[in-house]
């Protein structure tokens, strides 16, 4: 780990006035923490920001719900609230990493995991993510966990959260501030896709700080489900996972929402497949030709083409079990 200055602001004015491209924001550290002992990210100041006043989880005048960037994944995950209006949520955060994780985890620090490649981690390989230009040795390497869908030339890295998968369902609205004002930015926005600029993880500047994020008005409760795959039941980042949400008039869709994480750069969504799930009415059969649509673009690298047909019987089941009572043993639409 290289020398740091660190420093412990007041507000979240002073907080975004300090930052640049020397710096990072730390909170929990959970992530940060890690890269820095590897000398994959080597700062040259930290800000502290769990001083700052980001801590709520309040409603907003449109029904909806505001959680603070500093709210730790376990109290979100355990809040009365998101339980009983935002059950994606809360199983999606359940779902990743360890107690000991989720009460240290901040809501806006989960936003900006960093993959867990292990040619990313290993500053003894080429990476075009650490150091652009360098290479993607995951292309023709081990690369059993890394994605199938949206990945480029330059990158086929994976993300690693499940929150974010189930706010990506939720449509959710990521609140930040900079030196040039506040901004909202639509979750399906939010994380980019690699590109030639895989470095790029997301939309904001060096200065720009995530204060909360909004979730609006509760839709899904009743159906709505979250499907983590992975190698070990505790601990482990997703090989595929599926947050599934259905609005039902009886066994008929009214809406559906789909994220995939584990296999690309961002949350996936596909709104093209979702729309034509709309009138429809629940059924196997409906499901399965919408995986198969939902899967199409894939494209498998040497180790993990078994990820395009374990993505397609998790939207399966996802589904199915969203779905519930829903008369999901129909064999016709």
């Amino acid at each position: 780990m290289t020398p740091f200055s660190y420093y412990r602001p007041a507000s979240v004015s002073e907080a975004v006035t300090m930052a640049d491209e020397s710096a990072r924001f730390i909170a929990g550290g959970t992530n940060l923490v890690d890269l820095m002992k590897e000398n994959v990210v080597r700062p040259q100041r930290l800000i502290d920001i769990t001083a700052l006043d980001l801590h709520g989880i309040e409603p907003t005048a449109n029904g909806g719900v505001l959680i603070g960037a500093l709210v730790s994944n376990a109290d979100l995950a355990w809040n009365a609230v998101i339980e009983q209006h935002y059950p994606l949520l809360s199983q999606a955060i359940l779902a990743g990493a360890s107690p000991q994780l989720r009460n240290m985890a901040t809501t806006g620090g989960n936003l900006l995991q960093r993959t867990r490649c292990y040619y990313f981690y290993d500053t003894g390989t080429p990476c075009n993510k650490r150091e652009p230009g360098s290479g993607c040795p995951a292309r023709s390497g081990l690369n059993r966990s890394h994605a199938i869908l949206g990945a480029s030339d330059a990158c086929v890295a994976t993300h690693p959260s499940d929150m974010c998968v189930a706010l990506a369902a939720l449509d959710a609205v990521v609140h930040v501030q900079g030196r040039a004002g506040s901004r909202l930015i639509p979750f399906a926005d939010f994380h980019r896709l690699p590109g030639n600029t895989p470095e790029r993880d997301n939309q904001l500047s060096a200065d720009e700080l995530i204060t909360a994020i909004e979730l609006p008005p509760a839709e899904f409760a009743q159906h709505s489900h979250y499907l983590k795959i992975r190698d070990r039941a505790s601990y482990a980042f997703a090989l595929v996972s599926v947050a599934a949400a259905l609005k039902l008039d009886g066994d008929v869709i009214q809406e559906a929402r789909v994220a995939l994480g584990g296999v690309a750069h961002k949350p996936w969504r596909d709104i093209a497949v979702e729309k034509t799930l709309q009138g429809q009415r629940v059924s196997r059969a409906l499901f399965e030709r919408a995986a198969q649509a939902w899967l199409q673009a894939a494209k498998p690298l040497s180790h993990n083409a078994f990820k395009v047909e374990l993505a397609k019987r998790a939207i399966v089941r996802a589904l199915s079990e969203a779905a519930g009572d829903a008369s999901i043993q129909r064999t016709t639409p």
